[in-house]
């Protein structure tokens, strides 16, 4: 990755990294009922994560906004590969506003107070996005140069 792109690239994943890799480590040692609270609020809009018990679910939970945090710090971490996972991330996020019951107003999609701290993992998503766009501009950008020289 270019200097150029790097400078580009570390206002969206600096803050974005220490976000993620905080919310990890927070979530490292959570006690029984804060892992069952975080399992249940997930189990509501994905009954599948039924299967798992509440603490290994926390784990892997943790697991993965650590390593997320990680790679969009680390700035040799392609910006597609943590765009990627940051829009992955995002849209789980989204998914348990869309389907968890009282995020939204009635009818609507504007948050409630309960809804606000998942209606803003839109912004995740954009950002996760721009990340990827960037990387692929930045690959066909440097495939036209070596192509033509």
């Amino acid at each position: 990755m270019g200097l150029h792109t790097l400078t580009r690239q570390l206002p969206l994943r600096i803050p974005l990294g220490a976000f993620f890799l905080n919310s990890g480590l927070s979530k490292r040692g959570a006690d029984r009922p804060t892992a069952e609270g975080l399992h249940g609020f997930a189990c509501t809009a994905y009954p599948f994560l039924k299967k798992l018990d509440a603490q290994p679910f926390v784990r892997l939970l943790s697991a993965g906004e650590i390593l997320l945090g990680a790679a969009l710090l680390v700035p040799v971490v392609p910006a597609a590969v943590a765009g990627a996972g940051v829009s992955a991330f995002s849209l789980g996020t989204m998914g348990l506003y869309l389907r968890v019951p009282g995020v939204r107003e009635e009818g609507s999609l504007r948050p409630t107070q309960e809804g606000l701290p998942l209606a803003k993992d839109v912004w995740m998503l954009g950002i996760g996005l721009s990340l990827m766009l960037d990387d692929l501009i930045e690959r066909c950008r440097h495939r036209l140069l070596m192509s033509g020289s």
